[in-house]
């Protein structure tokens, strides 16, 4: 209502935003005056009170128009969040990266991403995410603050989370690696397993059901399946530590503090609770006891045998 016929010739349009120096600024604001057919004070008024003040004044032009959308719901930020992602992932794929789904893939701009990659659908890329040439991202994987290295395989539902992998490294699925994890080249980690404040060295692998935490893992290690490093005594995190080319025997509880030498092995179902010598055989399982005839015994009491 209040704009000439000049003004409404403008095609240029005010976005709303500002930014000031707060020096003079409050003292600009109280300046402004209701001098409106609307009897409202208008914040535009900064920009003559302050050229009159001979303070200065530079006007930028966007000519792209989503940079300047306005948010105001819910369902505005998630519009301009996807314009973003896809800008991100028009700028991937241009550069080399393989993004099956973009409608799917969820990339923050702050990640990188090497040629020759492969994300597929349903994966999320957050924070400061750098990967790597020739990997493979399968579905379901979250990767979060993580540097991954090249010809890097990430398995279907596997999160990463602050953690480093060299080249070479196979991951999952349904891995969780986390909290300045540290996985060397060639390393493998299988399904459902955790490694939490962990190095786990070159050509190591732990494939199945485990729990890795605080420890320090050499070179071509095998971690059995159902090892747990017990590293918490109820008040303080306690380190583990093996050495290169040990062997982890499945279900073997570690209490930490507790270090395995280079070359040990230790026996199915040991619970550790002492220093293992470089290339001795630990085992602290009880002795098998087969009882012969129990089964027939017991059914002749009429006793049902439970299977």
């Amino acid at each position: 209502r209040d704009a000439t016929a000049s003004e409404r010739e403008v095609s240029e349009i005010n976005s709303g935003i500002y930014a000031f120096a707060l020096e003079g600024l409050f003292d600009a604001v109280r300046s402004i005056a209701a001098e409106n057919a609307q009897r409202e004070f208008y914040l535009p008024d900064l920009v003559a009170i302050y050229r009159q003040r001979g303070l200065g004044v530079e006007t930028v032009t966007v000519s792209n128009p989503d940079e300047i959308r306005g948010i105001n719901s819910r369902i505005e930020l998630a519009a301009v969040s996807r314009i973003v992602r896809d800008e991100k992932t028009a700028e991937l794929m241009a550069s080399g990266v393989t993004i099956e789904d973009p409608a799917t893939a969820y990339i923050d701009r702050g990640v990188s991403i090497g040629a020759d990659t492969i994300v597929h659908p349903g994966v999320s890329l957050e924070g400061f995410t750098t990967i790597g040439e020739g990997c493979e991202i399968h579905s379901g994987v979250r990767i979060v603050d993580s540097q991954i290295g090249d010809r890097v395989t990430v398995f279907n539902h596997s999160v990463i989370t602050n953690a480093r992998l060299a080249d070479d490294v196979r991951v999952g699925p349904f891995a969780h690696l986390r909290n300045e994890t540290d996985v060397r080249a060639h390393a493998r980690i299988g399904n459902f397993v955790e490694l939490k404040k962990t190095v786990l060295g070159a050509g190591s692998k732990s494939m199945h059901l485990a729990y890795l935490g605080d420890a320090t893992i050499g070179e071509k290690v095998n971690i059995g399946a159902g090892t747990i490093t017990c590293n918490y005594d109820g008040t303080t995190k306690n380190q583990t530590v093996i050495g290169d080319g040990a062997f982890i025997g499945s279900d073997t509880q570690l209490v930490a503090p507790v270090k395995v030498g280079k070359g040990a092995y230790i026996g199915s179902g040991s619970t550790i609770r002492e220093d293992v010598p470089s290339g001795a055989l630990a085992v602290s399982a009880g002795k098998q006891r087969n009882i012969e005839g129990w089964v027939a015994e017991k059914k002749g009491r009429g006793q049902r045998v439970r299977g």
